[in-house]
């Protein structure tokens, strides 16, 4: 038997403060609206079309603080699974996760070149009490390249200015933190007295529809010292074995093609001579190949079985229990549910409306099916399909709701996915990499996505309250 639970109380104190300033000196001009800036950004268009909401979400420094420690140390553990439970072996760990003969070869030969530095999108929703992480897209095919853009264009609203101002709020350039994380993880590849060359790259399939907004990618480079150039793998000529776009030799070429679009041989072929270049150290890839093997629903499995408890010390421990809902392979066996050893499919079927069906590999909400949103006889079919596949099953968590304004002078809860993005640590920083959310009026839809019909905001941080 299953019960609904009603939706939290909403989470954010500064979301609160912000509504009730607002509902206080309300405007009287109907043309100054907040996502007005927003919506007439070509930039912003080009990503998002007018599909703004009307505020920014807020967050605390000390939950900026928790989240980002615990996703470091999610990244550490991650990177770790080869040795602790592969015995070394990322071919293992490869199939492991799903990955085909042809995927696994790509991804162990790039792991012998370079560095691979953290770089990642979080998913998570705060259940009203802490974060709980869904997916964490460890990968340099991130988007969130204008999330600061959405911030600007937020404080052209002059109450979220002043609010942002009194509160000493902040945002931090997502787009500024991967350009630093390029930079230590190719320092072997970057020129000396001259802005690198980057290629921003796909697939000759996938370039055809997001080579637009790689374009605006490319060119926004421009602003942090880069020379940038958006292309699809077919455009490279490798004179001297130096991958060249338009006359113009090639420093780093910042990857957007993922293991998936690989299992083409079209595609696998094109890639071969740009390995090459990067094993002779001709080129710097960002990120490696090898980052997907980390970045997939398979790994945080494999953290959450209690198989695996044992390999994990106390802290670690505490983490992973901290923010990662239970999640498991989809195989014919028992296994723990909140300390019981219950029978997988049994229990898959007994508990539908609180469990989310996810393929390892895929991206962008793809295959995903939600128990909640499903019939009975279509939940039973596709678990048992799933069975023994590259699937997990991950415990429901359910968002807590947050206070928006509605743009009308009054307020309406949000339900909101956070796209916490993590880089490289700096001298003076932890790697907190910006942040942007998706909201949805429906606290039972099963993703909160752009594809799903919801509106996308920006995160200001800090002002505890």
């Amino acid at each position: 038997m299953t019960t609904t639970s009603l939706p939290k109380a909403p989470r954010s104190r500064l979301g609160r403060a912000y509504g009730e300033e607002l509902a206080r000196h309300p405007s009287t001009d109907h043309t100054d609206h907040p996502t007005a800036a927003a919506r007439e950004s070509a930039t912003l268009a080009l990503a998002y079309q007018d599909r703004f909401l009307n505020g920014p979400a807020f967050l605390s420094e000390a939950e900026r603080r928790t989240v980002v420690a615990d996703l470091h140390a999610v990244y550490e553990l991650l990177r770790s699974l080869p040795e602790r439970v592969f015995d070394g072996s990322l071919t293992a760990l490869a199939a492991a996760v799903g990955m085909d003969p042809l995927q696994s070869a790509l991804i162990t030969r790039s792991a012998r070149t370079g560095a691979l530095l953290p770089l990642g999108r979080a998913d998570l929703y705060h259940d009203g009490a802490e974060f709980k992480l869904l997916e964490f897209n460890i990968t340099s095919a991130l988007g969130g390249f204008e999330n600061a853009d959405i911030n600007r264009a937020m404080l052209a609203y002059p109450p979220l200015e002043e609010f942002v101002r009194r509160h000493a709020l902040r945002y931090q350039d997502t787009l500024g933190r991967m350009v630093r994380t390029m930079y230590a993880e190719c320092a072997a590849a970057l020129p000396a007295g001259r802005a690198p060359v980057v290629a921003v790259v796909d697939t000759v399939d996938n370039f055809a529809v997001v080579g637009p907004r790689l374009q605006v990618f490319a060119a926004k480079l421009a602003d942090y010292g880069v020379e940038g150039i958006a292309c699809d793998l077919g455009a490279f000529t490798y004179p001297n074995g130096r991958p060249t776009v338009s006359g113009r030799a090639v420093d780093v070429v910042f990857r957007y093609f993922l293991p998936e679009d690989l299992t083409d041989p079209a595609s696998a072929a094109r890639l071969e001579p740009l390995l090459v270049a990067v094993e002779q150290g001709k080129v710097g890839l960002f990120s490696r190949l090898d980052a997907e093997l980390y970045g997939n629903k398979g790994t945080l499995a494999m953290l959450s079985d209690e198989r695996h408890r044992d390999l994990f010390d106390a802290a670690e421990l505490a983490c992973i229990d901290r923010i990662l809902p239970w999640t498991r392979y989809v195989r014919p066996r028992t296994t723990d549910r909140a300390g019981s050893q219950v029978d997988m499919l049994a229990h898959a079927l007994a508990h539908q409306r609180e469990l989310i069906l996810k393929p390892t590999l895929l991206h962008g909400g793809k295959g995903i099916v939600a128990g909640w949103t499903a019939d009975p006889a279509e939940w039973e079919h596709e678990v048992t399909s799933a069975m023994n596949g590259p699937f997990v099953l991950q415990r429901r968590v359910r968002p807590a709701s947050e206070p928006f304004p509605d743009g009308a002078g009054g307020s309406r809860e949000l339900f909101l996915n956070w796209g916490i993005y993590l880089g490289a640590r700096g001298a003076e920083d932890d790697g907190y990499a910006g942040g942007f959310v998706r909201g949805s009026t429906d606290p039972a839809v099963g993703v909160v996505s752009m594809a799903g019909g919801a509106t996308v905001g920006c995160v200001f941080h800090g002002g505890d309250l």
